[in-house]
């Protein structure tokens, strides 16, 4: 039988990841708006649906298997996965104040603009990413949802291989275009 104080414990860990998803897309409204202003462009707008459909599985599933499958709290791999999805939203929320309005959930390029870094970026190219594979991962098992965390992991490690090559082929795309005289550019 699953304790009651630990579930209703863990559903309010899963809503405050959920807020903190959304305050993640008013972050990222209000810097596309900005890009947009200083001439963005965004890429990848086709796997855009599928990375939104993918997080909000991943968020249901959390809810959704420990409660059908009986799945029991076990302290040693909730406690640590609490630990690891505390270090994920650290690292993601680093890596949104060392990017300032360059962050996003979208794709969104600003030219002129040289890469980022500092912060994490001085240590990993893609260090968001290691904090969403982190989180993916951690945050299904600290309520002991596995198929959750191994379904939401190779999905989402797909997922993040279409979308670094977006964006590494974006980065090239306005780095090409800065590096031509201004009447090359069409």
């Amino acid at each position: 039988m699953m304790n009651t104080h630990v579930c209703t414990a863990f559903l309010l860990l899963v809503l405050l990841v959920v807020l903190e998803r959304l305050a993640e897309l008013v972050v990222a409204a209000r810097n596309t708006a900005w890009s947009r202003a200083r001439g963005g462009t965004e890429y990848g707008r086709g796997h855009y649906p599928a990375m939104v459909a993918l997080h909000t599985a991943l968020l249901a599933g959390c809810v959704v298997e420990p409660w059908a499958a009986g799945r029991p709290f076990v302290p040693v791999l909730g406690w640590t996965m609490l630990a690891v999805t505390v270090l994920a939203q650290a690292l993601r929320w680093w890596c949104i104040g060392t990017l300032g309005p360059r962050w996003n959930t979208r794709v969104v390029v600003v030219p002129e603009l040289s890469l980022v870094t500092s912060g994490p970026y001085r240590w990993l190219r893609h260090p968001n990413y290691l904090a969403v594979v982190l989180e993916g991962f951690a945050l299904p098992l600290v309520h002991t949802a596995w198929v959750t965390a191994l379904a939401f992991t190779a999905l989402n490690l797909a997922l993040l291989t279409v979308r670094i090559r977006c964006e590494e082929a974006a980065l090239a795309d306005v780095t090409r275009h800065a590096a031509q005289p201004a009447d090359a550019v069409r």
